[in-house]
């Protein structure tokens, strides 16, 4: 085969084929690259995809971007190196051993000196009639999710056909089968998808590779509490298509003999080696499949190394990223020369499946004869925890964590080893006594198993200067990949007399809590002075929406007046929130749900002036879709005109105050829950803070507003109020926390101006009141302390706060109506303000109004 000329005189550059791109393909390139120093070797890679590689570990965060850049790896596409050739869509057809050639689908031959395959591995679809039908789908690429995302929109667009009279029509269905890892996460992007989801798993649990019967009783019901419905213990016997007056549908027949009627079917009941090149080549391949290697990942042809899922070490297949990276580190090391081997895999996991943590670790199953099993499983806190010991109940062997996986990092690193103290304390919950064990870590154990960074590795970083994340990063790549190990990293840092930086940016040294008091104390109100006597620069995207929201949490001006409108991000700054097509929505305050009904005419009769897509959301208001900037005032004074004021969707304050009906109209309702709702809605309307405010107010324990997930929760019972705090939903939802209990309504509301405004000061920029209190030290004692016994004598000054902005506030849509400056700041061209921004365009062929941009369906029918 041809030798190139290395860039360095006299030496000759062999040529590596890779075929597959995926995680452990790129992580080849990446390792064979930034080794060899001498740029002997040129790698050539044959991707099956048409994009590059991307992170499939995080999968379903495509589910709602849909933005594959998002997913992509760094440095994918080799810009600049000279030496990696990447042929996306150029999958590789056969392997001509004899001539050392790898032959394309479109019949190239490519000449090797070293093979790597890296074929990763596909979805397997269990032989069931009907798996070929139409609308069944597997659930492995970027590919795959648009296929399903693409039958999912054409479901919601049907026009709805009711069951009986009376009834509703049927829910848009889908059904996973296969109840592991990537069946929940299929599970999940289903849900995001508007598709109600069902997961159909033989064995009689849900993830049974990484949990017991204890743990999989807790995520079922969790998951079960996120509207997924749970088949498990039965198998799938039968797909068949039927027509319907609404369109085509799947029955989906189990072994138990109930049928499930759905509208797509997604397999993910696992995958297998992609090992078929290698079969075809006359290569070994493992019992169950897999291409066959020995201990340093070649194959029995001295040519030719295999990696990740489809590599076979020693007749075993790994079907993690971890063992993947270290299969393709140890191929880059034999190809240049050096003698790895590789050292086993730790098989421990550690996921978020549908906001629900689970993970487990060494011998999670207790397999191992006489081992002792210690097991905390807590049905009102939703978790389920349990540990393995050694027969002498000394050395911990493994577990099991469902619903909290806080204490994975420093349980795994423990596996194998005497465990010091109670091993009970090792689960028991925080703020129980639970052990903290991130001091006796030893130094070889594995901090990061991503990529394999023992915590001796880190300390020796630190040492060296390493003293952020970000250095520590760059030095040891912990974190790198799913960061799950950083707030290990961050203790290890602490643990070692590193004060970790609290600057908010560049620009300011100081904490936002500390910005907040030098602004509170000097009367300061602008940037300009701001930076000029306590930062340094111009300021950033960081700092300045940050001082614009301290300065519009200390004063009642309006956050466009003069130099603050400069600092607003593009919410703020036309006081609505944008678009992905770049129309704006409009939300009016509809204080505890209540409207009147000349105020829903006046919507109505605006989203049909305007063409607006008309949605009524889950904090009980309605949102109107598709606004362009220059239609936002005309649209606000017909509003504000009506009686309705801004319901700042867009500003870091107050969204809602959802409410049940209570005891106006709810047999069961103890407490005027909606009057309380309207009331603290209008107390704390327009109060920016360091990120959104959600409240609920449910008239009897039957929480029927849900104000246990938000940040301020309040439930009636028969003698007052209960007041939760710092709860929230989102991609880490968490419930609120008891503050104190059966309170008068003058008595609640002081404490709520007093949390609120302590949140207010000391939170950092954009922290939710979930984490703010978690990393309080001293937690929700503490918090209780300074909110209802005044610890830190700050509750007069707290209340305050709170007076002057009730007093002060003023609905912000109103004052720019009265503002020809304001006014003038909304349109689509500077220079041509009567003008339209031509590239958004509104398909209104049907009652859904939704952007032709988006590629969603041009119709959805009202029920």
């Amino acid at each position: 085969m041809s030798h190139l000329q290395s860039p360095h005189p006299g030496a000759e550059v062999s040529t590596a084929v890779v075929i597959g791109h995926g995680m452990v393909g790129h992580r080849f390139v990446e390792a064979i690259r930034s080794r060899d120093e001498a740029d002997r070797w040129r790698v050539v890679v044959l991707a099956e995809e048409s994009v590059a590689a991307y992170d499939r570990v995080g999968l379903s965060s495509y589910v709602g971007s849909w933005d594959r850049a998002q997913l992509a790896l760094a440095n994918n596409d080799y810009a600049g190196d000279a030496l990696v050739e990447l042929r996306l869509g150029s999958p590789a057809a056969r392997i001509d051993r004899d001539g050392r050639e790898v032959v394309t689908t479109a019949g190239e031959r490519i000449g090797y000196d070293a093979l790597v395959l890296a074929t990763g591995s596909y979805p397997f679809v269990p032989p069931v009639p009907g798996a070929d039908l139409e609308h069944c789908f597997v659930y492995r690429t970027l590919d795959d999710l648009d296929a399903i995302r693409a039958r999912a929109e054409a479901v919601l667009a049907r026009p709805v056909q009711p069951q009986q009279p009376g009834q509703s029509g049927r829910v848009a269905r889908g059904v996973v089968v296969g109840g592991g890892l990537l069946g929940l996460e299929a599970a999940n992007a289903l849900r995001l998808l508007g598709i109600e989801p069902h997961v159909v798993e033989f064995a009689p649990r849900l993830m049974p590779l990484q949990v017991d019967a204890g743990g999989g009783a807790v995520l079922e019901r969790l998951i079960g509490d996120l509207g997924v419905t749970a088949y498990t213990g039965v198998g799938t016997s039968a797909i068949t298509a039927v027509d319907r007056p609404e369109g085509d549908v799947l029955q989906v027949e189990l072994s138990d003999g109930r049928v499930i009627e759905t509208d797509l079917l997604v397999f993910s009941a696992g995958v297998r080696p992609q090992d078929a090149l290698a079969r075809e080549s006359g290569l070994g391949v493992g019992e169950r499949g897999g291409i066959l290697t020995d201990l340093s990942c070649r194959t029995e042809d001295e040519a030719i190394w295999a990696v990740g899922e489809c590599a076979a070490v020693e007749g075993r297949c790994y079907g993690l990223v971890a063992p993947g990276y270290a299969t393709a580190e140890i191929v880059a090391d034999r190809i240049l020369g050096g003698e790895a081997s590789f050292p086993g895999a730790d098989m421990s996991t550690k996921l978020k499946l549908l906001g629900v943590d689970v993970a487990s670790f060494g011998d999670a199953m207790g397999a191992t004869p006489g081992a002792l099993e210690i097991v905390h499983s807590d049905a009102a806190r939703g978790t389920y925890a349990k540990v393995v010991l050694s027969d002498d109940a000394r050395t911990l062997l493994g577990g099991i964590l469902v619903g909290d996986a806080t204490a994975y990092t420093t349980l795994r690193s423990f596996v194998g080893r005497e465990v010091p103290g109670d091993p009970a304390a090792l689960i028991s919950p925080a703020g129980d006594g639970g052990a903290d064990l991130s001091s006796e870590l030893p130094d070889d154990a594995i901090i990061c198993s991503c990529n394999g960074v023992a915590k001796g590795s880190i300390c020796a970083a630190i040492t060296d200067g390493a003293c952020d994340l970000a250095a520590i990063k760059g030095c040891t790549s912990a974190g790198t990949t799913c960061g799950g190990c950083l707030p290990s990293v961050k203790r290890l840092l602490v643990d070692s007399g590193v004060v970790l930086s609290t600057a908010l940016c560049e620009h300011f040294s100081q904490s936002r809590a500390d910005l907040f008091e030098v602004v509170a104390a000097t009367g300061i109100r602008t940037f300009s002075e701001l930076v000029a006597r306590h930062g340094t620069g111009e300021g950033c995207e960081i700092c300045k929406p940050t001082v614009a929201s301290i300065l519009a949490s200390t004063s009642s001006a309006h956050i466009l007046d003069g130099e603050q409108a400069g600092l607003q991000d593009s919410n703020d700054h036309f006081l609505a929130n944008i678009q992905k097509n770049g129309t704006y929505s409009v939300v009016p305050r509809m204080p505890g749900g209540e409207v009147t009904a000349e105020q829903l005419i006046v919507i109505g009769e605006i989203a049909r002036d305007f063409d607006l897509y008309v949605k009524v959301t889950g904090g009980q208001r309605i949102d109107l879709f598709g606004a362009r900037v220059e239609q936002l005032p005309p649209i606000w004074r017909r509003l504000v005109d009506a009686g309705m004021e801004s319901g700042q969707a867009y500003g870091k304050s107050l969204r809602t105050v959802k409410s049940c009906v209570g005891s106006s109209w709810c047999r069961y309702g103890v407490q005027d829950a909606v009057a309380m709702a309207v009331s603290l809605e209008l107390r704390y309307r327009g109060l920016r803070s360091p990120h959104k405010l959600k409240f609920g107010v449910s008239g009897c324990t039957r929480e029927c507003a849900e104000a246990r997930g938000k940040d301020v929760g309040i439930i009636a019972t028969d003698k007052g109020w209960n007041l939760y705090v710092a709860g929230n939903g989102g991609q880490t939802p968490k419930h609120a926390v008891l503050l104190a209990s059966d309170l008068d309504e003058a008595t609640l509301v002081t404490y709520i101006d007093r949390f609120l405004m302590f949140y207010v000061r000391t939170a950092d920029r954009l922290q939710r009141t979930a984490p703010w209190l978690e990393g309080m030290e001293g937690g929700i004692e503490h918090l209780r302390e300074v909110v209802c016994a005044d610890s830190l004598g700050i509750a007069a000054d707290l209340e305050a706060a709170v007076e002057r902005h009730v007093e002060g506030y003023r609905d912000e849509w109103a004052a720019v109506l009265e503002d020809p400056e304001k006014l003038s700041r909304f349109v689509s061209f500077v220079n041509v303000p009567d003008e339209s921004d031509p590239t958004i365009a509104l398909d209104s062929s049907g009652p859904r109004k939704v952007p032709v941009l988006l590629g969603l369906p041009s119709a959805r029918p009202s029920h």
